[in-house]
């Protein structure tokens, strides 16, 4: 990569380097705080994302003897930065770097869901799909085949009830085998329309040749045919120092 590497985690006010961190992402009212709280206990703290109004809260938990990191993201629709919670969201998971995502879904309306969990793995590969809520499933006699679910999506699949704790365990373990390297997803990539395509093939030389060759380089493109500036933004605060010259020529 041109210019000079930040430490990025440090610019979302996240110290502790020596520890693994997993993200934790999911839309409002699937349960995504009482996973956090559940996970982390009383190990936890609050604040504010740096420069931001909005609320920080990150805890930690053990793991076989590993401390991990747990930072539960605000919740949101989608990662397209149309408000604060969204872009804080989107900028921890792409420029932070976490070591894996979580990404909490309500299994009483799953497909709902689900367009979250594909902006996230466009992003990273690093993802876990938490299926929270399904003893309320079983209640409405919803059946969700997990095991075809992963395979179709090409990451691992956890269900749980957080209120009950059931699939907490095996949500640790997961995380615990992606951060070392045991589990390795393959999302199936989405792939649009020819015109969308043949802009990507244009522009992605460009992106590889000032950032590096950088497996989220094709979703750092989709962004910029989009016209999203803070995307722009986010390279320059969060990435480099020192941004060439170029660097807003090619990306406008």
């Amino acid at each position: 990569m041109k210019g000079q590497p930040l430490q990025p985690l440090l610019r979302f006010g996240i110290e502790d380097a020596d520890s693994p961190v997993v993200a934790l992402a999911g839309n409002p009212n699937t349960g995504k705080t009482t996973i956090f709280n559940a996970l982390t206990g009383l190990n936890q703290h609050t604040g504010n994302w740096p420069g931001k109004t909005v609320v920080q809260a990150r805890g930690k938990y053990c793991y076989g003897g590993q401390e991990v990191i747990l930072v539960d993201l605000p919740g949101t629709y989608s990662l397209l930065a149309n408000s604060v919670e969204e872009q804080i969201a989107r900028d921890f998971i792409y420029f932070g770097r976490p070591d894996a995502t979580i990404v909490v879904a309500d299994a009483t309306c799953l497909e709902r869901n689900l367009n979250l969990l594909l902006q996230v793995v466009e992003i990273t590969p690093l993802v876990i799909l938490c299926i929270n809520l399904i003893d309320e499933a079983r209640r409405k006699l919803i059946k969700i085949d997990f095991a075809r679910l992963a395979e179709r999506l090409g990451i691992p699949v956890v269900p749980a009830s957080a209120r009950t704790g059931e699939g907490l365990e095996l949500l640790k373990k997961t995380v615990q085998d992606m951060i070392s390297g045991k589990l390795k997803p393959s999302p199936k990539p989405i792939i649009y329309d020819g015109e969308v395509e043949g802009a990507l093939h244009q522009i992605l030389p460009e992106i590889k040749g000032i950032l590096g060759d950088d497996a989220t380089s094709r979703w750092l493109a989709l962004r910029l045919l989009e016209g999203d500036e803070t995307v722009l933004e986010g390279i320059q605060h969060y990435l480099l120092t020192d941004p060439p010259a170029r660097l807003e020529e090619v990306f406008v």
